[in-house]
């Protein structure tokens, strides 16, 4: 192989490739991609894995609300920038953090086994023992998220929400050594990957909560010229999370959901059946509209021949995965996005977008 790829010699002379794989330099970041980076040592032993550490604006401002940057790329664009001048193989990201629509020459070649994709309540030492329910009259609760805080507002009428920013371990920080917060919401993967679960004092279930698009699930982005690295990174998918993320993230783009809009998803796949439960909500959560619908994964044998390698579906490229049953996850996605339009969620994200604009 020739181009711009790095090779080491070890002492015995024999060239070994090496894979620079990027990343966010939050420890939650640097775990989840020496987690990833393992794991193709494992599979590749013959590789040499270089890890690339970087900020992103996402880590740099940390004064201001996501949802109001207003930039949809916030943690992935200075990592895409090394990627797309090759100073990086692939990057490693949160599902959650990469936009529904890709720029231009790249594609995620990997959606790893989902984890737990719902949120966790991480309660004030103390308030040990209690839940949202049972949490003080006007308790402050820490979200920077208005798909939490709009489906929280409503089902616990007597709470505060605040935003908080910062990594997770900022945010425990924030909740433990001041008195502002009384709990903080987060993803239970992520403090799951931290080896925080001892502070998790309730998982938030869809009926509380239901969780973000690609929530739980991480993501490998590559060139998608490199076919190379995308044959490599493509053993890691997880068939089951491909084809529920990319329903999920079907029904967002249709929406045409970011940061900024309360949207939030919930997919269960048993029996070659795939279930989508997608919602939108105002920003106190007054206003919603929720539907489910269902559609068969199962996979036709006969044509799963011609699977286009070529073929990305909202960004993800699954070559092994049998292209019908991608198809039907998206259609599902496209079809559940369409049914919520057609009964009034364009005007309820407006108007979510419009107030969370003038806040």
């Amino acid at each position: 192989m020739d181009g711009p790829y790095k090779y080491t010699r070890d002492g015995s002379g024999k060239a070994s490739r090496v894979i620079r794989v990027g990343t966010r330099k939050s420890q939650l970041a640097r775990i989840q991609t020496d987690g990833v980076a393992d794991r193709l040592k494992e599979l590749f032993p013959d590789v040499t894995m270089e890890i690339v550490a970087m900020s992103t604006i996402g880590d740099k401002i940390l004064d201001t609300a996501l949802s109001k940057i207003g930039e949809k790329s916030l943690f992935t664009k200075e990592l895409e920038t090394a990627l797309e001048r090759n100073e990086v193989d692939l990057v490693v990201h949160s599902l959650k953090d990469l936009p529904t629509t890709l720029p231009a020459g790249f594609t995620i070649g990997a959606v790893l086994k989902r984890e737990n994709p719902h949120d966790a309540v991480v309660l004030h030492p103390k308030h040990v023992g209690k839940t949202l329910e049972t949490l003080p009259e006007n308790s402050v609760i820490g979200t920077s998220s208005l798909r939490r805080a709009a489906q929280l507002k409503k089902r616990f009428p007597h709470l505060d929400f605040k935003d908080i920013r910062g990594n997770l371990n900022t945010r425990l920080k924030k909740l433990d050594e001041k008195e502002d917060f009384a709990a903080i919401i987060l993803a239970a993967a992520g403090l799951g990957r931290m080896g925080w679960e001892n502070r998790i004092s309730q998982i938030l279930g869809p009926e509380d909560c239901m969780y973000a698009v690609g929530q739980g699930a991480l993501a490998v982005e590559v060139r998608s010229r490199d076919v190379d690295i995308l044959e490599m990174v493509s053993v890691l998918h997880d068939p089951d999370t491909v084809l529920r993320c990319i329903a999920e993230r079907a029904f967002l783009r249709r929406l045409e959901g970011g940061c900024s809009v309360p949207v939030a998803v919930d997919t269960e796949l048993k029996n070659s059946q795939l279930y989508l439960t997608g919602a939108v909500f105002s920003l106190d959560g007054s206003d919603s509209l929720k539907e489910t619908m269902q559609t068969s994964v199962a996979a036709d044998e006969k044509s799963s021949d011609a699977v286009d390698e070529r073929v990305q579906r909202v960004g993800v490229t699954a070559a092994k995965i049998p292209g019908e049953a991608q198809d039907n996850a998206e259609r599902l996605g496209v079809d559940l996005a369409n049914l919520l339009l057609s009964k009034g969620a364009k005007e309820i994200l407006t108007v979510a977008r419009q107030l969370n604009d003038a806040r």
